[in-house]
């Protein structure tokens, strides 16, 4: 099969060698004791209370300290929390460690763990994720150990978001001004910030847990892709992970001071279908453009290897994922079969069935998958028509609706099954929550909200493997793929684990060569 993304070079493989040796701004001298770290961009806000992008919620995370955090099939692990309960459905229970104390000194206590939520329930903090925590009624702490969770309904995914990357507790008294100066309890401290520079943190040396060995990290911002290459193979950057396409990718492969380490990820890239239009509110073509789109191709082509079929929202790591649900494998002559019983019989010498339009970005790698999916519909009967857009106007065309097909990625929010609540509950159209699609299905309405207010692990994996069975048949989106994770770094570094997640807790335990 031959693409046309297969005759296009989307970067330039000689440009590194040619100028590797070129200075820039950002450039300084590596300290020995320093690991520099490459980022696409400058974190939002560092107050784990507030920051919701994916840099501020990383960083945040080595700074912070959460009640409970997440291991690799994402099931929960004591962190402040040694042991938590649930004694009836309206209320959780936490057992707080002993002798955990913030940067600054002070003992992190229950009154701290109430302070957090508190700012957040009563207004002091305004945020976006205080709607997270709209069903706790109350937070009482009995003893300097012990914080009680009053709800106001039952809600199992509570627990989820109290983990890392969720919340960090924050020291009590904290407001507007922690997101200056960032104090927490976690295995790093903060030092200095720049925007559109760097973030830099340091070893805390009274940290409660296990150690981490490098005692300087340099977070050094770098929004171009090109110079986030030259660094690294000048040996001004250490490392740097998910900052690159798969052809620069490639690129850095061959520099034989580089090292590139690759891991299953979360990130989730799907096709998301406007299910009131016209045309696409019939499921059986949803399900022929599933059979028409050709996704080995893309993993090939595209992507280099470096992605898995997706068959679900959730990854396959998960405790709650289910592989048994109809799949969809390139089929154009069952997709044509379902488009004929759909309506759409071919017409007119070129074949066409109907015309459809696909918003993208103006990001490389979304156009030239769009451009894919352009061609590989179009064997079926059905011409696409592209509309690219900077960020900004295509994502606010997603949230109003106005979109037949686009695609877009989830990073971290597909890692708990409220992402089907927040995907596909008929309650959470935007600008409430994130059913673009206007998918409605009462069945699903009906589990979901089941599937929120159980507990029982067993029993909510039974609920949410009915869910991803309907939504495969339904296909609001189709599952293109799970991204790997991709870590490139000098040889400078060493000890290097990558998880699931794509997160930075393999900083905890880097090292550095003396």
């Amino acid at each position: 099969m031959t693409l046309p993304i297969q005759s296009q070079k989307f970067f330039n493989y000689g440009l590194l060698a040619m100028i590797v040796v070129t200075t820039l701004s950002c450039s300084r001298p590596i300290d020995k004791d320093t690991l520099v770290m490459i980022i696409e961009s400058s974190p939002a806000n560092l107050d784990p209370r507030i920051g919701t992008d994916a840099q501020s919620e990383r960083i945040s995370q080595l700074l912070f300290d959460s009640l409970v955090q997440r291991d690799e099939h994402f099931e929960l692990r004591p962190a402040l929390a040694l042991h938590w309960g649930n004694p009836d459905p309206l209320t959780w229970i936490f057992h707080l460690r002993s002798g955990v104390r913030f940067h600054d000194g002070r003992p992190l206590t229950s009154r701290d763990v109430k302070w957090t939520f508190d700012s957040l329930l009563n207004g002091s903090i305004i945020s976006p994720r205080a709607s997270t925590y709209q069903f706790v009624k109350s937070v009482e702490t009995t003893d300097e150990r012990t914080v009680v969770f009053h709800m106001k309904q039952p809600y199992a995914t509570m627990l989820w978001n109290l983990s890392n990357g969720a919340m960090g507790i924050v020291p009590y008294g904290s407001g507007k001004e922690l997101a200056q100066k960032p104090i927490g309890s976690g295995p790093f401290k903060f030092v200095s910030a720049i925007t559109d520079s760097e973030v830099v943190i340091e070893r805390n040396d009274d940290y409660w847990g296990e150690k981490t060995h490098v005692q300087h990290i340099r977070l050094m911002v770098v929004l171009d892709p090109t110079t986030r290459a030259l660094e690294l193979r000048k040996g001004s950057a250490d490392i740097a992970i998910n900052a690159f396409s798969a052809d620069l990718t490639e690129a850095l492969r061959a520099d034989p001071g580089l090292e590139i380490q690759t891991a299953p990820g979360t990130i989730y890239s799907y096709i998301a279908f406007n299910v009131q239009d016209p045309v696409l509110k019939d499921h059986r073509v949803r399900q022929a453009l599933a059979f028409a789109t050709d996704r080995e191709q893309l993993v090939k082509y595209l992507w280099r290897g470096m992605a898995r079929i997706a068959s679900s929202v959730l990854p396959p790591e998960h405790w709650a994922y289910m592989d048994d649900v109809a799949k969809y494998p390139y089929d154009p002559a069952r997709a044509e079969t379902l488009l004929d019983a759909a309506g759409y019989p071919a017409r007119g010498p070129n074949g066409v069935r109907f015309h459809l339009t696909f918003k993208t970005s103006i990001e490389e790698t979304a156009r030239l998958q769009a451009a894919v999916f352009q061609q590989q519909w179009r064997k079926v009967g059905v011409e696409v028509d592209i509309r690219t857009y900077e960020f900004a106007t295509f994502y606010s065309d997603v949230q109003k609706g106005l979109f037949q097909a686009y695609s877009l990625r989830w990073i971290g929010g597909n890692e708990d099954p409220d992402i089907f609540e927040h995907c596909f509950h008929s309650a959470s159209f935007p600008p409430k929550r994130a059913n673009r699609s206007r998918y409605s299905n009462p069945k699903i309405d009906d589990l979901i909200d089941r599937g929120r207010t159980i507990t029982d692990e067993s029993e909510r994996k039974k609920i949410y493997a009915q869910v991803q069975s309907i939504l495969a048949d339904d296909q609001p989106y189709i599952n293109l793929l799970y991204l790997d994770n991709v870590l490139i770094h000098s040889h400078r570094v060493r000890n290097l684990i990558v998880t699931t997640s794509g997160n930075y807790d393999f900083l905890h335990q880097a090292e550095l060569a003396q």
